[in-house]
């Protein structure tokens, strides 16, 4: 049966918020699924997302005018422009990548999506299109399903919304990137040739494997286990993280667990570069407050357009890491055994910063104090005991209506009243 997986890209749930997924482990940690596609920070749906965020300009959805996926070498062939402006049951197509039309097998012109041929990938989108309407946030989806030629296909990709007058989702321009798998007699057979080559005597080098997912040219540029130790590359590896466990479809513990420590990762690198991080920052229209700097590493990482309450929880989880010193690599360990998780982290260090109370300078002794005035009542106390008089101003003074001799915390209270 062919499995499917949805999610938006961001929702207002706080980030330690009970999760349905918890307690459901997989590759990818407690609850996360997870495929591979290749280097981790080169995710063609995460590029698209961040160009997405860098097209909004404080506006709910970017302008369909800014799009121009023509231009977009690294996932532009890979991509679709649907246009709703004329209904929402059979939207028309303004543009569609090379590789996502030579994957439909077409060489004519595709003018709507009922256009597209059944068992094709692009037909697979009415699966998803309408839940970007009815969410109004990107949408990240996988699945799988077995195309035209009888084999499995494995794909992932997003929609993203956009408009014409920046209040009406009209258009939708979706990437996605896919996997085609091999039959399993072909497989059986390249695993005898295989099997056959490791056996025999080799004379060339192995050729480096190449990847199975249409990842877009850039892909590949890195190997997989490579060190990144510029900023940049730690700012792309925390960026990637944050947008995954912003899609990712369970949300779980462990995504944003290792997002905020890459965060972390980057933030203690940030501080030995400041040049490079104002010039970021600069680029990325983010003005840095000296009163609050992890806020700005919160934006440049989750992207300035995040909830403003999960921003600050990030910032805060930020800043602990800092007071108390966590090493690089060290964050997500210290947030799985923080009790509370985030928000308990959240809790200590906004306790943290509160001012300590200023020390209470001792009341006066009663004994000690001026006499104003003697009224003769007889209040049947020893001579010295504390008793609260309770008056009201009259044009002659002040007339007592009353005493109160049995309670010595208030007395207290209004002997520190008195200073």
């Amino acid at each position: 049966m062919p499995s499917t997986g949805t999610t938006t890209m961001d929702t207002a749930r706080g980030y330690d918020d009970p999760r349905h997924d918890d307690g459901e482990p997989t590759h990818g940690g407690v609850g996360e699924a997870e495929l591979a596609i290749g280097g981790d920070e080169r995710r063609m749906h995460v590029r698209a997302y961040n160009h997405w965020v860098s097209l909004l300009r404080d506006r709910p959805y970017p302008a369909i005018a800014d799009l121009e996926p023509e231009s977009i070498a690294d996932f532009g062939p890979n991509s679709v422009l649907l246009d709703f402006s004329g209904g929402l049951d059979n939207p028309s197509i303004q543009f569609i990548g090379k590789a996502l039309r030579d994957e439909c097998g077409v060489d004519g012109p595709l003018a709507r999506i009922s256009d597209v041929p059944a068992r094709s990938l692009l037909s697979r989108l009415t699966d998803h299109y309408l839940q970007i309407i009815a969410n109004r946030a990107p949408i990240g989806f996988e699945a799988e399903f077995i195309g035209a030629r009888g084999h499995t296909t494995l794909y992932r990709g997003i929609l993203m919304p956009f408009s014409s007058d920046a209040e009406t989702i009209d258009f939708i321009y979706g990437v996605i990137n896919w996997r085609e798998m091999i039959a399993a007699d072909d497989q059986a057979a390249l695993d005898a040739e295989l099997a056959a080559a490791v056996r025999g005597p080799r004379h060339d080098p192995v050729p480096a494997p190449s990847r199975a997912w249409a990842d877009g040219p850039s892909a590949g540029t890195q190997d997989e286990g490579e060190a990144t130790d510029s900023l940049d590359d730690r700012l792309a590896a925390a960026r990637d993280s944050a947008a995954s466990a912003r899609a990712a479809a369970t949300r779980s513990h462990a995504a944003l667990y290792r997002a905020l420590g890459r965060a972390h990762d980057f933030a203690l690198a940030a501080a030995q570069d400041g040049e490079r991080l104002a010039a970021m920052l600069e680029d990325a229209g983010i003005k840095a407050q000296p009163r609050a700097p992890m806020t700005a590493i919160a934006k440049l990482v989750f992207g300035a357009d995040h909830d403003k309450t999960r921003l600050t929880e990030v910032a805060t989880v930020l800043s602990y890491a800092q007071r108390i010193g966590v090493p690089e690599g060290g964050l997500a360990r210290v947030l799985e055994a923080a009790e509370g998780g985030i928000k308990g982290i959240v809790a200590d260090e906004r306790a943290a910063r509160r001012p300590a109370p200023a020390p209470r300078q001792p009341a006066a002794p009663l004994a000690e104090r001026a006499t104003l005035a003697e009224v003769a009542i007889d209040c049947g106390l020893e001579d010295g005991a504390p008793v609260v008089l309770l008056g009201r101003v009259t044009a002659g003074g002040i007339a007592v209506v009353g005493t109160i001799a049995d309670d010595a915390k208030l007395a207290d209270r209004v002997l520190r009243r008195l200073g």
